[in-house]
């Protein structure tokens, strides 16, 4: 059936939706030029619109001679219209003034737009559709007005709600009395009515011709006719369309719409190619989790095969960073707020994290400050090649200069799961009485010199780090254990302080010197208090040292030294990747003595040094502690021991550097101090082997000035903090672990250091060198020794709650 409509003699012929229509095959050829088919799911305005009759063909006949005719009486007409205006304009003298709604807007067809923008005026039994929030548009029916401008509307839902008139997105054509209880049905026939593939077949007509048109233009040519149903229908497809038109102009709720060019159509779809893929690739992660959480332990997917693709990779990096709050960008939160959304869980850091425990890629005890420090774990391939070279052609530059000590007997004591022994000692006593100590330093400036490519890699990292779990060298491993350690029973070279003490303690003569030695003993803290015990005469070396470090204890006590002697736990975990890893804790006295003569030899080794130092005028970091502020006899009257360290400490002033000369360290007791023992562990203990070595290489060129010195150590203390948070944290973390898995009720002896407030008490557990807070009964006093049971314990949220025991 065919509709004709006459303006001004010219014909417009379309094609009712009831008559036969031109083959599809008219409108292959352009069809093709696109894709075949482009479904699209309306499920906005809170409908869902399925894609429904995807064979159905809408097709108009286009009849190109006698629009063509139609088109140049439009412009004939206007044209006409303009030249009297203009000469009524003339003949009067003066200007025409025209309402706003009926000023002449043309398009490239003669059309006048402003015509077909004049808006509907708002009265009760209107049906519309308004913007309910940002994501939602809903059809309602006009109630009632609500003040001067607002109107009070029933909406698909049933919901009565006052809305303003910018709500209102588009006012349904040919309806005034509508019931709102038939929203339902309306919105129903409205979803059988639609096919999205209409709007496709729209676009291909009017982009030869460039026409823009309205809902109800739309309705026309797609569905015969412009109804009200077929009108908003036809709203519908053009409002949601992001392809094929755009919003040429708007006024109110009523809007334009033009075809959009045929390089822009291609461009967004490929781009809705692109995001289609993205969806079914995320949809298919969101299934990999799903499964991997339901799968048992045994049989979760390795961290690698999450890592091994990289649209996976990204995807888990998203989540990664969300359960640390590191974050790269807006789109990496976004992403990890969408992944938890389709898990069903809420968008927050303890989600992504259990999430991630659930999937197997992080173990139950992932050490999540280790992420969020970003502290750098292991080495770089070039980095460990580099170390490989320097272990395999390096030259000793000093090897002419080194002592031969190979003839003494050397002790190198430390905790049983050290890897990297940088230190060892050697006595004798000589002729006249005095004893005389040598403390061995391992000697990495042997391989590494400054300014190397592993050097800069260990200025870096600036420590080694040390944590229950794993040992994170500052130099590669193989560097670190083969090349640099004090190894036993092998030649090693070293760099020797040797010291004569006096019989009060204090020194007598010294001198450093590159050394070459070969370590007797590989003694633990404990296996070396059980020598001391024993007291074996084959052992008589070991015995000196002892005696060396209570001549030099009692001597700084007396040069005002604050004893700082506390409780130290050590924790070794064994198979941390497991749920329920072994726990090995260690609780050491540093009062005890083989701890208490290895500490007296590093700080009698440090003192030597910078004194060394200051003689020749090398700039060294030099390391002080002043002790104005601290009046031990106020303390006299606490326990020794832990609670009186524990008091002394916190009224302590922090340590201070200098890079010229030594400062008197005032809680050690002595003039100067410089941490050298550890070169292997400490990069800051290395700048100062650079520094001696340089001088003893026969030169005052020293690799650093104070000045540099001064910058290593601001770039190299930051780094040391951040790696001493770690190590506390991690620490507390396996303690609390620790305790949460001994049997309830189980008692703990524990003194109280102070309080807090009020009864707030804080303690030190015994048994396991751990501090708490507890509330105890009245009457306790600092230095009190109670009994405590844990009533809870979380690790992960470092929550400990204890209970005294009366």
């Amino acid at each position: 059936m065919i509709s004709v409509r006459a303006i001004n003699g010219c014909s417009i012929l379309r094609t009712a939706t009831s008559g036969g229509g031109p083959p599809v095959s008219l409108f292959r050829h352009r069809i093709q030029r696109l894709r075949a088919s482009h479904l699209r799911e309306f499920s906005k305005l809170g409908l869902d619109f399925p894609l429904l009759r995807a064979n159905r063909r809408f097709l108009w006949k286009n009849v190109a001679g006698e629009a063509r005719s139609c088109l140049s009486c439009i412009h004939n007409l206007v044209e006409s219209v303009s030249e009297e205006l203009e000469s009524i304009s003339r003949r009067k003298g003066s200007r025409i003034r025209v309402r706003a709604s009926v000023k002449v807007k043309l398009t490239s067809y003669g059309e006048v737009l402003e015509d077909k923008l004049v808006n509907q005026e708002l009265e009760s039994g209107l049906l519309l559709e308004f913007k309910k929030d940002a994501d939602r548009v809903l059809l309602a029916v006009a109630h009632r007005r609500d003040g001067k401008k607002n109107w009070m509307v029933f909406d698909q839902n049933g919901v009565t709600c006052s809305i303003k008139p910018q709500q209102i997105t588009y006012i349904v054509p040919g309806i005034y009395n509508f019931d709102h209880t038939e929203l339902t049905d309306f919105l129903q026939r409205a979803q059988d009515n639609l096919d999205p593939q209409l709007i496709e077949f729209a676009w291909i007509e009017l982009l030869e011709k460039n026409k823009p048109v309205t809902p109800e233009e739309l309705a026309e040519m797609i569905f015969g006719r412009s109804d009200p149903l077929e009108s908003y229908c036809a709203h519908f497809l053009l409002s949601k369309d992001e392809i094929y038109f755009s919003v040429l102009e708007s006024k109110g709720s009523r809007s334009i719409y033009s075809p959009r060019p045929t390089e822009q159509v291609e461009e967004l779809l490929r781009r809705q190619r692109m995001k289609e893929a993205e969806e079914r690739d995320f949809e298919k992660f969101i299934q990999l989790l799903k499964s991997a959480k339901k799968a048992p332990s045994h049989a979760k997917p390795p961290k690698s095969s999450w890592l091994a693709d990289d649209k996976v990779q990204d995807k888990i990096s998203s989540l990664e960073a969300y359960a640390i709050d590191a974050w790269a960008s807006t789109d990496q939160r976004k992403l990890a707020g969408m992944i938890l959304k389709s898990m069903g869980l809420q968008k927050t850091a303890v989600s992504a994290l259990n999430l991630l425990i659930d999937i197997g890629y992080f173990p139950v005890h992932v050490n999540l400050d280790l992420l969020k420090l970003n502290l750098p774990t292991d080495h770089s391939e070039a980095i460990i090649k580099a170390a490989e070279v320097l272990l395999s052609e390096s030259s000793d530059l000093d090897a002419v200069r080194r002592i031969d000590l190979r003839h003494l007997k050397v002790y190198a004591i430390d905790v049983d799961e050290a890897d990297e022994l940088d230190d060892a000692l050697s006595a004798t006593r000589l002729q006249d009485g005095r004893i005389k100590i040598w403390i061995h330093v391992a000697d990495p400036a042997r391989y590494v010199t400054s300014g190397s490519k592993v050097d800069r890699e260990a200025r870096r990292r600036g420590t080694s780090v040390f944590l229950p779990t794993a040992t994170y060298p500052m130099f590669p491993e193989k560097l670190a254990m083969e090349g640099m350690s004090l190894r036993q029973g092998e030649i090693c070279n070293a760099v020797s302080v040797s010291v004569v003490l006096r019989p009060d303690g204090c020194i007598a003569e010294y001198s450093v010197d590159n050394s070459v030695i070969r370590p007797t003993y590989m003694l633990t803290y404990e296996s070396a208090s059980e020598l001391l015990h024993l007291n074996l005469e084959e052992e008589t070396e070991l015995k000196l040292l002892s005696e060396a470090a209570f001549l030099r204890s009692q001597w700084r006590h007396e040069q005002g030294a604050v004893d700082t002697t506390t409780l130290e736990t050590r924790i070794k975990v064994v198979n941390p990747e497991n749920p329920e890893p072994l726990i090995n804790l260690y609780v050491e006295n540093q009062a005890e003595r083989a701890m208490r003569l290895v500490f007296e030899m590093m700080i009698l080794c440090g003192e030597v040094v910078a004194t060394f130092g200051s003689q020749h005028n090398i700039p060294l970091p030099y390391r002080g502690q002043p002790q104005s502020n601290i009046d031990v006899s106020a303390f006299a009257h606490l326990p020794e021991g832990p609670v009186r360290s524990s008091s002394i400490v916190k009224v302590m002033r922090a340590a201070e550097m200098n890079f010229r000369c030594p400062v008197r360290h005032g809680v050690l007791g002595i003039p100067g101090y410089v941490q050298f023992t550890s070169p292997i562990r400490r990069y800051m203990d290395l700048t100062a082997h650079y520094q001696i070595k340089a001088f003893l290489r026969g030169g005052d060129n020293f690799p650093f000035s104070a000045g540099e010195l001064e910058g290593i150590a601001a770039s190299v203390n930051i780094q040391s903090r951040a790696v001493r948070k770690l190590s506390n944290s991690s620490l507390r973390y396996w303690v609390i672990e620790f305790l949460r898995r001994q049997p309830k009720g189980k008692k703990y002896t524990a003194l109280i250091l102070r309080f807090v407030k009020d009864r707030i008490a804080s303690l030190l557990l015994v048994e396991v060198g751990f501090q708490a807070t507890v509330w105890v009964s009245e009457g306790r006093q600092v230095g009190d020794e109670i009994e405590v049971r844990v009533e809870e314990a979380h690790p992960r949220d470092d929550l400990i709650l204890l209970k005294e025991v009366i």
